[in-house]
């Protein structure tokens, strides 16, 4: 693909290297971040995740020998090789990350006879084929750990693991084999000897990590189409590492504080009536909340930026009322635009040709909530704008916040295909590069539209997200289920999600699908007391969840760590002021502040509440004890009981219903 080195030309902080085939540009952004760009599918770089200029000045030195190019800062030593090959120490040429100089090598598969054999006894054997036009791969050593990647299921180290980045829409219950949900985040975090590095691949068509899952000897990052374009972010600490991210990538604003309090949530909290009606049991049972979400049922046939004048006669009003009794409103927005005439959002978006089109250039239609539906070209500046200024249309009844849901983008009748047409500020390109962003524009669109009408921080939630959307929205984990194994998966689904820049999120406290049951949803609302966004939601048809819906026991438990929480906010408010500075989230593993104890690294069921807080939760039905590691370094103190304990062990932990395990 590259051929060897024919030169090599410095300009400021690049170096253009060409060779035989391909030209690259090897940039130093900080001592730290090293971006390598070969330009595969087109000249224009326009990354949607890394907005603005983020190289800085700073000393380097650059060495050009036959077939090899050393670039050496005050923190790394990078060399160069032919056919695109580079290996990177650190400061002292210790070898941190290098590239595998050998032939990928999935492993073998079963013969044709084989296969036909177990066909007959029912058995599917499959062998995805590897489809990425673009790949790296790296040398992977026996003691590396791998974190990050946004919200993938599975164990927080995703060492043995291989990952889609594809957002994907899917109801069924997720478990941790599930490669590609909402969210696609090609970020690594890679630990080796103590020492961490991130490897950030900004390309925004279908890619994959593996984490050798494929073969042993190596791990590696691909796409099906695209650029390569990838940053090297060196720590040695994993706090580093986040902070060279979220440098890069944006960090997360401060937020309004009511948007940490308890939310209540439920598809669909309608009528009017019923919204009343929840609202005053929460101040009947001296429940705190300050926020009640609207799903889809309070809008007109379920079209975007309308009301239900039967259902909500008079939401402008409703919204005061509920403002004065402490609450706050946040409604659900999704991209799909009902194809109506006479309907404004649709006549508006049709006559300005703001919809995305078929190859052939007629408007796309799919189907989802409100029928036969078209989709925004978030990808066009124009439309984001127009879009941004329908949300004044919200603003104007009292709407305190907006969920973007449905924005992967998510249709009824089968994906939207590849080659469906979109402008992504003036290059034409197709949901193929857009997809992935779809989500991330989606957001944009959304916090530019609430900042502008109410010169507010905005308050955004979104589903869909890309690398960087941490700037503009929090996040949830989608559409869980009342399981237990999804509670336990939610821990390191949150901790990763923290390591890749989004900070503020949270998880349905009790599960969107299927029945909760008290015990459940008493052992979830003791994690989500600790989670920034802290919203209990639940799906139509199944029994409702509200904190007083199962029983005294579960109420008052309930009650119990929502008030704790309100007692957190100060705390919260702090860790979340500093991330806007360093990038570093709320919920964390313990291995970012205990990097020096390898007994922190695959510790996927505790987990810490900014540096001071120790969290151990109960994620088993029926248990009331639990191990809980202490790490080293430090004496705990049992939240609860006030004993003290050295660090470095681990302890056993009573905890009947009613405590969650916390040390200090």
């Amino acid at each position: 693909m590259f051929g060897k080195i024919v030169d090599c030309v410095q300009e400021a902080n690049k170096l253009f290297i060409q060779y035989e085939k391909q030209e690259v540009t090897v940039e130093v952004i900080t001592p730290s971040i090293i971006n390598f760009f070969a330009p595969l599918m087109r000249e224009e770089r326009a990354s949607k995740a890394v907005e603005g200029l983020k190289a800085q000045e700073c000393n380097f030195s650059v060495k050009n020998e036959l077939g090899k190019v050393t670039l050496t800062t005050d923190k790394l030593i990078v060399n160069i090789f032919d056919n695109f090959k580079v290996d990177l120490y650190d400061s002292t040429g210790k070898i941190l990350c290098e590239d595998y100089r050998g032939e990928a090598e999935p492993f073998a598969r079963r013969g044709a006879e084989d296969i036909a054999i177990a066909a007959e006894e029912g058995h599917k054997i499959e062998a995805e084929e590897r489809k990425c036009k673009i790949e790296v791969l790296k040398k992977m050593d026996e003691d590396m750990f791998f974190y990050g990647l946004g919200e993938k299921t599975g164990h927080l180290n995703k060492k043995g693991y291989h990952y889609k980045m594809w957002n994907t829409d899917d109801p069924s219950p997720h478990v941790e084999s599930y490669e590609a949900l909402y969210k696609s985040i090609p970020f690594l975090i890679a630990m080796k000897e103590k020492e961490a590095f991130g490897i950030f691949f900004d390309n925004t068509f279908e890619s994959h990590f593996d984490m050798g899952k494929e073969n042993s000897k190596y791990y590696y990052f691909g796409a099906v189409d695209g650029n390569l374009d990838y940053y090297f972010i060196y720590g040695p600490s994993i706090k580093e590492v986040v902070g060279g991210y979220t440098y890069l990538t944006g960090r997360t604003p401060l937020p309004q504080l009511w948007t940490l309090g308890y939310q209540q949530c439920r598809w669909s909290y309608s009528p009017e009536s019923r919204v009343r009606e929840i609202a005053s049991e929460f101040r009947k049972r001296e429940i705190p909340c300050d926020t009640i979400n609207l799903d889809i049922d309070y809008m007109d046939g379920y079209r975007v930026f309308t009301w239900d004048n039967n259902k909500f006669p008079n939401p402008k009003a409703t919204l005061e009322e509920l403002k004065e009794d402490g609450f706050k409103v946040v409604t659900i927005i999704d991209p799909g635009v009902k194809k109506d005439k006479g309907y404004k959002i649709y006549d508006e978006g049709m006559e300005k040709a703001y919809f995305a089109t078929d190859k052939d250039g007629v408007t796309y239609v799919n189907r989802v909530w409100p029928g036969d539906s078209v989709y925004p070209d978030f990808a066009n500046e124009k439309v984001r704008q127009w879009w941004a200024d329908n949300h004044k249309i919200m603003l104007d009844y009292g709407v305190a916040g907006i969920w973007n849901d449905m924005n992967e983008p998510a249709s009824f009748n089968g994906p939207l295909p590849d080659d469906v047409a979109f402008n992504n500020d003036g290059i034409e390109t197709n949901h193929k590069e857009i997809h992935n962003v779809y989500g991330h524009y989606m957001s944009k669109s959304t916090y530019e539209g609430i900042k502008k009408y109410i010169n507010k921080r905005p308050f955004v939630i979104t589903r869909a997200c890309y690398a960087g959307t941490q700037k503009y929205s929090t996040v949830w984990t989608g559409d869980n289920q009342s399981l237990w194994e999804h509670l336990r998966m939610s821990l390191p689904m949150l901790m990763n999600l923290g390591l890749s820049g989004f900070s503020f999120a949270g998880t349905d406290v009790g599960g969107f699908g299927h029945d909760c049951t008290g015990e459940l949803l008493s052992r979830w609302v003791q994690v989500g007391a600790f989670t920034p966004l802290f919203r209990n939601h639940s799906a139509l048809h199944t029994r409702d969840q509200e904190p007083w819906a199962f029983d005294k026991e579960t109420e008052d438990i309930n009650r119990k760590y929502i008030k704790f929480r309100y007692t957190l906010i100060p705390y919260l408010y702090d860790i979340m002021r500093e991330g806007e500075i360093n990038g570093l989230p709320v919920i964390r593993p313990l291995m970012m502040h205990y990097q020096h104890d390898k007994n922190t690294y695959e510790i996927s069921d505790q987990f810490l509440c900014g540096e001071n807080i120790l969290v151990a939760p109960i994620v088993e039905q029926g248990k009331k004890t639990r191990m809980v590691y202490l790490p080293e370094g430090h004496q705990w103190v049992d939240y609860w009981t006030k004993e003290v304990f050295q660090g470095g062990q681990y302890i056993i932990k009573e905890a009947p219903l009613d405590v969650c395990p916390i040390y200090i």
